[in-house]
This record gives C-alpha cells, structure tokens and sequence, in this order.
C-alpha cells in the first residue's frame, strides 16, 4: 500500500523529468518568465488582468456557442433556452456579457497607464501601436457580439452602428455594405457577424496578444525613473553632451 502511495507521489515528477531531459521545458519556462521588472515599474496590473478576462470570455463563449442557433428563427429562443433551461446557464451568458464590458474598460485602462508613464515612446513604440490595434479588436468583440440575441435592442443598435460607419465619407457606403452583408441587417449579417465573433476577431486577438507579449518580454517593462528614447538617439545626446562639455573647458 505504502508503495502504491509513493507511486502516485512521485510518477508526475518522474514524468516531468522525463520530459525536461528531452525538451529542456525548465529553460523554456524560465526563458517565458524571465521579465526585467524595475523597481520603479507601477503596471496596476491592469494588463494581467485583461488578459485573464479574455480567458474568461472564450471558455464561457464555447460554453454559449454549444447551444446558440445563428439564425434569425432560432437565434432569440437559442438565448432563453440557454438562461431559462441550461443548467447554470444564466449564469454563463451574465459572466460573459460582464466580461466583455470589464475587459473593454480594463482594455482602456491599461493604454492610459501606458500613455500617462510614457511607456510608448520609443524603443516601446510598436508595443503600444500592438495595444491599440488590440483595443480596437476589443471594441469589435463589443459590436459584432451585441447582434446575437437577435432582439429589437440588438437589432437597433447594430442599424445604428454601422450608419455610422456608412457615414465615413467616400468608403461609408462600402463599409456599410461590408458590415451588413448588403443594404440592410439581415440573416446575412447575423450570420456575418456570428463568424467574426467565434472565428476571426478571435484567433486575431490571440496572435497579436502573443506578438504582443513577445515585445513586452523582450524589451522588459518601462522604468518611468529613466530617459526614454531609443539607444542611437541617447548616444547622440550623450555625444554631443561631451562635445558641449569639452567646449566649455576650453
């Protein structure tokens, strides 16, 4: 008995060292986890936490996507049958409709952290241009996901939305026309925009959160205490420093 109870101690071990032998994932894992982080560096967290809200939205739309129907028919019943006869199934759809806004807002936060410690002036400018362009797939989770329901709130503001973007001058009537399928929301749309939900907006944002973390890893955090800049252009001042310096001696 008392062997069987080591056994089962020690086999995940046994397997992990298996593994590492043959792959070094210790290094692997250091490598992933291995982030300068000064002293001075105040995140809020803010980044972190919207990240683990995207976790959280795509279980709990897989969760959704299990039993809602994109069509015009079924789309609206698909939603009450999820809240009124799936077990925990309010709660599934209330946690995903929260996080969406949370994610939205802790999205925003994040960017004006950012802008506010200046950590998106150079060497760090694409790391913010790839924050922005996430926020903007954030914004289009928000608007292709409001349709589903498929209910006259849905419906109407989803005809507001994009108007607007039919309002763009010399591409609106495109644009318009590439949101909606056509001249008007129909199953089309709703269809269209169910797509873009599950699918597209989806792997885009999981690609560019990677690239995006690949960045932030490889340049670290930015220290506010620091001048920023990057390093020819704090060469150069740093040259002609001592150039001004030497001409004062003189």
């Amino acid at each position: 008995m008392q062997q069987k109870d080591v056994f089962y101690r020690t086999w995940p071990l046994r397997f992990w060292n298996w593994l590492d032998k043959r792959y070094a994932l210790q290094e692997f894992l250091h490598a992933l986890v291995d982030v300068p982080i000064p002293r001075s560096a105040n995140t809020l967290y803010l980044g972190g936490i919207t990240l683990f809200l995207f976790g959280i939205q795509a279980i709990t739309g897989i969760l959704l996507s299990i039993y809602y129907q994109p069509t015009p028919e079924n789309a609206y019943g698909s939603i009450l049958f999820i809240m009124n006869d799936v077990r925990f199934g309010w709660l599934i759809r209330s946690i995903h409709a929260w996080g969406a806004n949370l994610m939205i807002i802790f999205c925003i936060l994040h960017l004006l952290r950012v802008f506010v410690q200046g950590a998106y002036k150079p060497p760090r400018e694409l790391t913010w241009m790839a924050g922005v362009l996430l926020l903007m797939l954030t914004l289009g989770f928000g608007f292709t996901g409001y349709l589903l329901p498929w209910d006259q709130r849905a419906f109407w503001a989803t005809t507001v939305g994009s108007e607007i973007a039919g309002a763009i001058p010399l591409v609106g009537q495109a644009a318009l026309n590439f949101l909606r399928g056509g001249p008007e929301i129909t199953a089309l749309t709703l269809s269209r925009f169910f797509g873009t939900h599950v699918l597209v907006l989806p792997v885009g944002l999981a690609l560019l959160v990677a690239i995006h973390l690949v960045m932030v890893h490889q340049q670290g955090l930015a220290d506010p205490t620091e001048p920023t800049g990057s390093p020819d252009d704090l060469l150069q001042e740093g040259a002609e420093g001592s150039r001004v310096g030497g001409s004062d001696d003189h």
